[in-house]
């Protein structure tokens, strides 16, 4: 067992063992998550504890603002003044409420904010209430989560393997808060595939950010991507945006301890309140909430989207799924000079919407202007919370000379093997191997079993409207003041025609052979894009012969009239 299965195995089994009866299942992670990150922050604190507590006595009362000093003292970019950490709480169960209240208290700001979002002081309320405080204080300096036992990528597998947990217990979505590692690893191999003679500059600094970062485990992968594989001394800045408050809380606490900064983390939902408005990125990536409603947000979106500098001008798309909103807010922060974009989506926003709908429009605005790169579609049942097929775009506004002008679709969705134990609806994972196996079809730009590279135009099509006449009781074709026949509504009818082909040469070959006297209304026709990766990956499977059914009904039989005789006896 791993060193992170055996903390999160003790953490869960404190939460089993102390709150069953007191709490319901879905309140567990309220009140385990906020005590998890105290205990971290506790350990990462440890070395420098006395020094903080001696320069607050020497000018705690001497400054007007005493925040810097204390930060230097603490080595760390957060800091407590309270004599108090869990451990010494626990010391005194007598005076554990007001100690408690007073350890809280006098953390640096930022992990006060991270505290109220846990809404820590209502949960050692309901502890206290419940007579549980000191239980769960004293149970929680039983595990070590110090940096040097634990490392930032083990914390947060913690993190998630309880959430899942959490949620599978309550019958909630984990899959809400994070998305399974090896798709991040697969994204971010992806992203930053033709990226490294890029990154490899000295003193390179270039910014990452999630636009919905659960509690960022996107944006700690891709930093470690970059530090680890490509530059030790590049300097990646993450930023990022999360509704969801106990999620945001884990997601700074995070970049904390990380020693990032942690207001590059906000709070708040991204469509109405964009927390980096004017700030461009180069690098993206995301994971959005599946067929999420934008209802309660719809007045203000359908407001910015008759703003021409606004994200949304592109169109909107149906009010039951805001996945293609994510991505066109993050094309509104690409740089001029070149971002790249990495985006989970269901399969909806690839071809829902006929030509001229919200949906058709996004798509007609990526695809020409040669912003769409490729799309990997992946393996189903990979996400805790779903066992929908799910897609992986890449977008970015400069694209290497051998991209321009052509979009790379990889079927990937053979490639996983299956897990020993579901987690949810999670019953698929993909290997190592498997990713490297995918992120050099996406270098190798090469056409294959696997791989398809289709120019923009391809994907497109105009939707042209047929008209037939209308005819009275007679027979006789009405005409309109014109001296034309007039169009009858109960026989229009619609072509779809590829891109590129002749319109008019079109309509003679294929519809007038059937049907003479139509014509064609040009003043109706619309521009669409889908992408079809069924259509496009399509393969033909052989009948099975008679002789062959005709056997297997053979056999049934025999078996059946088997088990009737051995029934019968």
């Amino acid at each position: 067992m791993t060193n992170f299965q055996e903390k999160a195995n003790f953490i869960w089994q404190v939460a089993d063992d102390l709150l069953r009866g007191s709490y319901r299942a879905h309140e567990y992670g309220d009140i385990i998550l906020p005590f998890v990150v105290l205990r971290r922050l506790d350990c990462v604190l440890e070395s420098t504890k006395e020094k903080v507590l001696e320069t607050h006595a020497k000018f705690g009362k001497k400054l007007p603002n005493v925040e810097k000093v204390l930060l230097k003292a603490a080595g760390v970019n957060f800091y407590n003044r309270s004599k108090f950490d869990l451990a010494r709480l626990a010391q005194d169960s007598k005076g554990l409420e007001l100690n408690f209240r007073k350890y809280i208290n006098e953390f640096s700001e930022n992990v006060r904010d991270i505290l109220d979002n846990f809404q820590i002081d209502k949960v050692a309320e309901r502890l206290v209430k419940n007579k549980l405080l000191f239980m769960v204080v004293d149970k929680f300096t039983e595990v070590d989560l110090h940096p040097d036992r634990v490392s930032n990528h083990e914390m947060g597998y913690i993190f998630e393997e309880l959430i899942r947990r959490f949620a599978e217990e309550s019958n909630e979505s984990a899959g809400d808060h994070f998305t399974p590692r090896e798709v991040i690893k697969l994204m971010v191999n992806v992203l930053f595939a033709e990226q490294k003679e890029n990154l490899v500059k000295k003193g390179i600094i270039r910014t990452l950010y999630d636009p919905a970062c659960g509690t960022g485990g996107m944006l700690t992968i891709a930093k470690e991507h970059v530090l680890a594989d490509i530059n030790p001394k590049a300097d990646i800045v993450s930023y990022g945006q999360e509704l969801n408050p106990q999620s945001y809380a884990i997601a700074k606490s995070d970049a904390l301890i990380m020693e990032e900064e942690a207001d590059n983390i906000q709070m708040g939902n991204s469509f109405t309140e964009d927390r980096f408005i004017g700030k461009k990125f180069d690098f993206m990536l995301s994971n959005p909430p599946f067929g999420v409603s934008w209802k309660k947000e719809q007045e203000f979106i359908e407001n910015e989207a008759t703003n021409p500098h606004g994200r949304f001008t592109a169109g909107l798309p149906r009010s039951s799924d805001g996945a293609l909103l994510f991505l066109q807010h993050m094309i509104h922060k690409m740089e001029p000079k070149g971002s790249r974009i990495a985006i989970v989506l269901n399969g909806s926003p690839l071809f829902t919407g006929d030509a001229g709908s919200g949906e058709s429009n996004i798509r007609k605005w990526i695809i020409e202007n040669d912003w769409l790169e490729a799309v990997i579609a992946l393996p189903d049942q990979l996400f805790y919370n779903t066992g929908i097929s799910t897609y992986v775009w890449f977008v970015t506004n400069r694209k290497t000379a051998h991209r321009k002008g052509k979009v790379q679709l990889i079927n990937a969705v053979g490639f996983f093997e299956k897990m020993r134990k579901s987690l949810g609806n999670k019953r698929n994972r993909i290997t190592d191997d498997q990713i490297a196996t995918i992120t050099k079809l996406y270098q190798d730009f090469e056409e294959g079993e696997f791989c398809k590279i289709y120019p923009n135009q391809f994907f497109g099509y105009t939707k042209v409207t047929v008209e037939r006449p209308l005819k009275d009781e007679s027979g006789k074709v009405e005409l309109d003041a014109k001296g034309k026949p007039k169009p009858d509504p109960s026989l229009r009818d619609t072509e779809s025609i590829p891109l590129g082909e002749d319109i008019e040469a079109y309509f003679r070959r294929e519809v007038l052979p059937h049907v003479p006297d139509a014509w064609m209304d040009r003043a109706k026709d619309k521009v669409g894009y889908e992408i079809s990766f069924t259509r496009y990956f399509y393969k033909h499977q052989m009948l099975r012969s008679l002789e062959e059914i005709k056997a297997d009904i053979l056999n049934l039989q025999s078996e059946t009239e088997g088990l009737l005789r051995e029934i019968m006896k």
